[in-house]
């Protein structure tokens, strides 16, 4: 596979020298126009809300990374929230001539991309996909700017004691609901590991898996409920979260809260749109753009001109970790000097990016091509936006724990 990349990049690059032979100046490595990135999401199917915020900071990132002096070109495709599909897709997408793959949000299709990418030898810069063995397989072509499920479990975790002691209020009992898919699997399987190590002032008292394809929860939620858990922790996506707490208003089941360790659906704008004030108070724990970050404030502005009818704040997450891998590629680019992947992939494993959105330290890669680097932040619904309550120094808001009950709320 190697042997054919290479012979399509010798042949592309005695085109452009000879191009730049006709005006007298060609360079020994001709400098290509921009990077082709391929952009592989959920844009319909199960995953579509997802996929299709994502695919907004696909489609805003060229002119704003043009204003920082890069040049990308967007090359989309969608899986149709399918694992085969994925693969399928990432094989045309490098056939059309991507030079680095972007990706898929969902941890089963990502997994899918990689090992195309890494046949291909062609780099995959993960947006969003948790499940820990994206980075634990030996891959050289993998690179990830978001937490593992064990560090969303663990940075997420730390952050409930923090709004346990900020509120003055301590749950018993909690029980753990999650989807039965790749994602929602590794999360239970990094809340097994860890747990027992936190010192965590609650216990999980059961764990409930769920089919996120199934038409309601109801039995889940009523066996979640007979358990008599004061906490619930959650691993959701959109459409799993508004049916899970439709169900618990429509099962009067109200305990003192609900937050999830880092997983999407809480604060989406779906969620929002779906469930008004049943969707406020809910909690995640996970990384957050810094709405003060000068790129935050370009992103911002770019999105608002490009969708003036929407909310950033609903789409935000999604935006921001999608810009800010395309970004990754990006940068690796300008200082690769190539498009092609073996100097790609070495700019990649050097990168350290201070130039972005989300909260933390500059984005850098470890061996295996993780960034451990990656905060989180406390973000509770509040008057239908996700609003940051911890840590202190970053809150808009104050927490507030436990949340009103579902008949209280005006």
């Amino acid at each position: 596979m190697s042997h054919t990349i290479t012979r399509r990049g010798f042949g592309q690059g005695v085109l452009a020298a000879g191009a730049l032979a006709a005006f007298g100046k060609a360079p020994a490595f001709a400098q290509a126009a921009s990077l082709k990135v391929g952009v592989l999401l959920p844009r319909s199917g199960l995953l579509a809300q997802a996929g299709q915020a994502c695919q907004r900071g696909a489609d805003i990132a060229p002119a704003v990374l043009s204003e920082l002096g890069y040049k990308v070109e967007i090359l989309s495709a969608d899986t149709e929230s399918n694992v085969d599909v994925a693969r399928s897709r990432t094989e045309k997408l490098i056939n059309d001539g991507a030079n680095v793959i972007v990706g898929a949000f969902d941890s089963g299709q990502t997994a899918a991309a990689a090992q195309v990418c890494e046949q291909r030898g062609v780099p995959l810069v993960m947006n969003i996909a948790a499940a820990d063995k994206l980075t634990e397989q030996g891959y050289k072509t993998v690179f990830r700017n978001f937490p593992t499920s064990t560090m969303l479990v663990k940075n997420g975790m730390a952050l409930m004691k923090d709004l346990f002691a900020a509120t003055g209020a301590t749950p018993k009992a909690a029980v753990f609901l999650h989807a039965n898919d790749t994602f929602g699997m590794g999360n239970k399987q990094a809340m097994d590991t860890l747990f027992p190590t936190l010192d965590m002032p609650f216990k999980i008292v059961e764990s409930i898996a769920y089919d996120p394809k199934a038409q309601d929860l109801a039995v889940e939620v009523a066996k979640a409920k007979a358990t008599g858990a004061d906490l619930a922790i959650v691993t959701t996506r959109a459409n799993d979260a508004i049916m899970l707490v439709r169900e618990m208003v429509k099962q009067k089941w109200e305990p003192m809260g609900i937050a999830s360790p880092g997983s999407p659906g809480l604060y989406d704008e779906q969620f929002y749109k779906a469930l008004g004030k049943y969707s406020d108070f809910a909690i995640t724990n996970l990384p957050w753009y810094d709405p003060k970050a000068e790129l935050s404030q370009r992103v911002m502005a770019a999105f608002k001109k490009a969708f003036p009818n929407d909310r950033f704040e609903g789409y935000g997450f999604n935006v921001a970790f999608t810009l800010e891998a395309i970004l990754v590629a990006a940068d690796a680019f300008k200082r690769a000097g190539s498009p092609e992947s073996a100097p790609m992939l070495e700019a990649l494993r050097t990168t350290n990016l201070s130039n972005k959105m989300m909260v933390g330290p500059a984005i850098t890669f470890d061996e295996k091509g993780q960034n451990v680097n990656l905060a989180s932040a406390c973000i509770q619904n509040r008057g239908l936006r996700p609003t940051v309550v911890l840590p202190k120094g970053a809150a808009e808001m104050e927490p507030v724990f436990p949340m009103p009950g579902w008949q209280k709320r005006s």
